[in-house]
């Protein structure tokens, strides 16, 4: 899942960014409704986390050209304004998705995203199975010959997203899109050590199979 968080309050944006990576999202931060606007215009995002109250162009107002435009994510409206007259406006006259008031929890602004990501997108199958690698998106877990393994979030992703092409090799900036975000570097060796790493987890390097240096695919 890759979801843009346009928030001013800077603090409050790396604390929302840093919580959705390690529940494995992939997280663009901004901090004005033009620099949201112009991230839409290029990237598909899943869902867009906005503050009512931005610089440049208020939420409020990129809401509603999001909303005019062909492609808008959903959008989960985050902002001070708690009573009920202001959720219903955002909901209504301007078109939101969903609407959180802060002070929040941090856990039901999490099922909140995923929720919205569910609506739009046709629910993938909740087991994967590839040769004897079983994956269970709901639980985050995943056996090999019935063993559970233990993985990290982006390793969890990136076998994810392989087992999805079922054997299809997987193009490294695909991983780079939609495991990581637009801040990782393409020249970086994260991608090649988290595979490197998640190799070791299920049994050797015969696992996964480097596609002539441009990505990786599951072996039969």
């Amino acid at each position: 899942m890759r979801v843009l968080v346009a928030e001013d309050h800077r603090i409050l944006a790396r604390t929302i960014a840093t919580g959705l990576r390690r529940r494995a999202m992939a997280v663009d931060v901004v901090g004005s409704g033009d620099a949201a606007e112009r991230m839409c215009l290029v990237t598909d995002y899943d869902v867009l986390i906005l503050d009512r109250d931005l610089p440049v162009m208020t939420g409020d107002e990129l809401c509603r050209r999001l909303r005019a435009a062909d492609g808008a994510p959903p959008i989960l409206m985050l902002t001070a304004a708690g009573e009920i007259t202001d959720r219903v406006y955002g909901l209504t006259a301007l078109g939101a998705d969903d609407y959180l008031s802060k002070p929040f929890d941090f856990a039901e602004l999490v099922a909140r995203v995923r929720a919205l990501s569910r609506r739009t997108a046709k629910a993938p199958p909740a087991l994967l199975r590839y040769q004897d690698i079983g994956l269970d998106r709901a639980k985050r877990r995943v056996t090999v010959e019935g063993r559970t393994l233990e993985l990290t979030p982006k390793e969890f992703s990136v076998l994810e997203l392989l087992m999805t092409a079922r054997g299809a090799p997987v193009p490294h900036d695909e991983l780079v899109r939609t495991v990581w975000d637009e801040h990782l570097d393409p020249r970086t060796s994260a991608v090649r050590a988290t595979v490197s790493r998640l190799r070791g987890k299920l049994g050797g390097a015969a696992r996964i199979a480097a596609d002539n240096g441009q990505g990786y695919r599951l072996c039969d």
